[in-house]
């Protein structure tokens, strides 16, 4: 796999700074039952990488301290992480909004059967990726049979209510471009994906988060094989919005990796851009469970502007969904 991170770190991204610390994000490991051709994080079935639980203790005891109210899980697949459901458990007899970045197809996943179950117990809201609602598209990006088992994960799921207008169990599902494009304009994408998964599968969903792929590890290596990386960035940066800015995640969201190491946002964590600059060592959560970061200076390079670029694109989908979306693509 080709490393992007030299052609990244050289930027002229604007300098950003923190704001309270609202969500805590964490990568409970790269094991995952899919090789998705998208993945900044590189996780498939091989991936060892794992938190501990005496790490998740520390993740629990920070999050009471800095009054963090929104613990965001992701891996990987952050349900193959052993303890996973013991922290849930944990962060929300703290009285945590807790939400799980599931792909869908672990639910039915041998030993996962109850899964779906734990997650309506516990009220976790549920982000699930579903890159297209054409089969031929998901399976291209991510396996053959992975549609068909996303929607029987999707089908479980709204036979617990997950989705469902009044319930109260949030589903979300994520798009992102199959190849070196901006995602279409949010709002009218969701009205899309919400016609045809009812019409054709009898599925219902809340919102649709629309995200544009980062040229980092498996996507970003993909470009740089296929010489579309530089073309990539030129569309990226010549769709920059000074106004996304305000609301990109990283101005209040702490990304913690498997070891316990924190960054600013999981895109960097991939890049291995520590909080706080490129000082010796690495930055754990440990040091930082009484600091203050409000104010302080974020890691940046040119991969931001995957985040600022049309709609802009986070965590929770478009800045400004309700914007006219830039659709290009360098095709």
């Amino acid at each position: 796999m080709r490393d992007t991170f030299p052609l990244l770190v050289k930027t002229e991204f604007p300098a950003i700074r923190r704001q309270k610390l609202e969500t805590l994000q964490a990568n409970l490991g790269y094991r995952c039952n899919q090789s998705c051709l998208h993945c900044h994080v590189a996780a498939s079935p091989k991936r060892t990488e794992e938190m501990s639980w005496e790490t998740m203790s520390l993740l629990l005891d920070f999050a009471r301290r800095q009054a963090v109210q929104t613990l965001d899980l992701t891996g990987g697949a952050p349900e193959m992480n052993p303890n996973f459901r013991r922290l849930v458990s944990e962060a929300k007899s703290l009285g945590m909004r807790v939400i799980d970045r599931c792909n869908l197809t672990i639910l039915s996943e041998p030993g996962y059967e109850t899964l779906a179950d734990f997650l309506a117990e516990k009220n976790v809201e549920i982000v699930a990726s579903l890159p297209c609602y054409l089969e031929e598209n998901v399976d291209a990006q991510r396996g053959d049979g992975t549609f068909q088992a996303s929607i029987n994960g999707l089908r479980k799921l709204n036979a617990l209510g997950y989705g469902l207008p009044g319930c109260g169990r949030v589903l979300n599902l994520v798009y992102n471009p199959l190849g070196p494009s901006l995602p279409p304009n949010q709002v009218k994408l969701e009205a899309a994906y919400k016609e045809q998964l009812a019409t054709r599968y009898g599925v219902m969903f809340n919102h649709l988060f629309a995200l544009a792929n980062m040229p980092i590890k498996r996507f970003g290596s993909q470009l740089v094989s296929r010489n579309e990386f530089h073309d990539y960035m030129k569309l990226l940066k010549g769709a920059y919005q000074s106004a996304n800015l305000e609301g990109v995640m990283c101005r209040s969201l702490l990304s913690v990796g498997w070891r316990g190491e924190v960054f600013d946002c999981d895109f960097n964590q991939m890049l291995g851009l520590k909080l706080g600059g490129p000082q010796a060592g690495p930055v754990h959560l440990a040091d930082l469970i009484e600091a203050d970061l409000s104010g302080r200076p974020i890691r940046v390079a040119d991969h931001c502007y995957s985040c600022t670029a049309g709609q802009g694109s986070s965590c929770g989908g478009a800045l400004a969904p309700n914007e006219a979306a830039q659709t290009a693509s360098i095709a």
